[in-house]
């Protein structure tokens, strides 16, 4: 199988991963026995860990449509690697959300990700605030990949790094966007909901503060980058 296949199966099954794992723990959260925010964010920033780990050196393990245009943007992999990673990481989501909604039902909210700027509750929502919230969550999360990932600069530990982010971020804006970061996570459990409701801003913001955070960071890295874990790029351009 070449890498043209493996890649983007790699980011599919990450992807799959993450929304089943973190939507999934998202839909429970609410009920008598749920984790709550604090295990939401866990269940995301450990199978984010794991994840960079059984599939950081066949793909880079993005699984975040932000990630790869990121890497996409500083010249890690080409733009037609990164539209096939965007196919296969949106329908990894999209897969993972119908089959917690299978799992699950109905009348599971499947882990959408909404929060007091998004979810059209008594709070009248703030759409621009929402969208600078996933911006620099965002921008946090790619600042630990590049560092991490593509700098080698946490050795072997690139996924505990990467995966304590994604847990911090979560915990801080959990409560007001959902802490998504990541079209793909949003965008399968709001098709199998239905629910669309300001959908536009978990695309806008993330693909903004991913870029920012790539962009930026990029000015730091050396010349020749250590790479031991290749959290965040493939091991070819092709």
């Amino acid at each position: 199988m070449g890498d043209n296949t493996r890649q983007p199966l790699a980011e599919f099954v990450g992807t799959f991963t993450l929304v089943f794992i973190g939507a999934g723990t998202g839909a429970l959260a609410g009920t008598t026995n749920g984790v709550g925010t604090i295990g939401v964010a866990l269940a995301h920033g450990i199978a984010l860990l794991v994840i960079v780990y059984a599939w950081g050196s066949i793909s880079g393990a993005h699984v975040n449509p932000a990630v790869t245009l990121g890497v996409a943007l500083t010249g890690h992999i080409t733009w037609p690697k990164a539209l096939s990673y965007w196919g296969a990481q949106f329908l990894g989501g999209i897969v993972a959300a119908y089959l917690l909604l299978y799992l699950l039902g109905s009348e599971s909210n499947l882990g959408v990700t909404l929060g007091t700027l998004t979810d059209g509750g008594s709070t009248p929502d703030d759409p621009l605030k929402a969208v600078v919230v996933e911006a620099v969550l965002t921008f946090f999360l790619l600042i630990a990949v590049f560092a991490s990932g593509i700098g080698g600069r946490s050795g072997n530990a690139a996924g505990v790094a990467i995966g304590l982010v994604l847990t911090m971020d979560i915990l801080m804006g959990g409560m007001l966007t959902g802490a998504s970061m990541n079209p793909a996570r949003s965008l399968g459990p709001a098709l199998a909901t239905g629910n669309y409701g300001n959908l536009w801003v978990y695309f806008v913001g993330p693909m903004i503060g991913g870029a920012a955070g790539a962009l930026l960071y990029q000015q730091f890295l050396p010349t020749q980058e250590k790479q031991p874990v290749r959290a965040a790029e493939g091991k070819s351009k092709r």
